[in-house]
């Protein structure tokens, strides 16, 4: 069996692309992706460095078998699952001229960033404005310790809210496919 390890890296569920990127560059050093716990934990194995290209999709219902022979007669290579994200690798060298990656254009990008935001971040909103706000305010006069808490979660998901929107924004100005 070849050499095993484990990295630890935090992305959002806005940067699927940085993670990609960040898979990619593990592999160009000797280490293929094989799978992924706790949302941190990367696990990787030993293998002669290539330029290998990650792609990430989002599936909230699931994915079938069609699903992943679709992306097989592509020349992509099903890696692993972590929640409702399917991991998909391809040498850099069997890609067509021009291909970007699973995504083939704007609307298909867009797509993914629509169902990854109404699957995994919209959800989130009753609970901040349920939960997370009306707690932040009662304990703001009793508890400092407990409001700085609740105020570095809310810090959070804006930063995760403003993501998708740069996201978003960005791929509105491109130019259309």
């Amino acid at each position: 069996m070849g050499t095993r390890r484990c990295r630890v890296a935090l992305f959002t569920v806005a940067q699927w692309e940085e993670e990609a990127a960040w898979l990619r560059r593990q592999h160009q050093k000797g280490w293929r992706f094989t799978h992924l716990t706790a949302g941190i934990f990367y696990h990787f194995e030993a293998c002669p460095p290539e330029d290998v290209v990650y792609q990430l999709d989002y599936q909230d219902r699931g994915a079938g078998e069609d699903y992943f022979q679709l992306f097989q007669d592509c020349g992509w290579e099903y890696v692993a699952r972590f929640t409702q994200y399917y991991y998909f690798r391809k040498p850099a060298a069997r890609m067509a001229p021009g291909e970007e990656g699973i995504f083939c254009d704007r609307a298909s990008r867009l797509d993914m960033i629509r169902r990854v935001f109404l699957g995994r971040v919209f959800p989130l909103i009753p609970l901040l404005a349920g939960v997370f706000l009306p707690q932040m305010v009662l304990s703001a006069p009793k508890d400092w310790v407990v409001t700085g808490l609740f105020a570095l979660v809310l810090a959070a998901y804006l930063v995760v809210f403003l993501q998708f929107a740069r996201q978003y924004v960005r791929l509105l100005r491109q130019p259309g496919d």
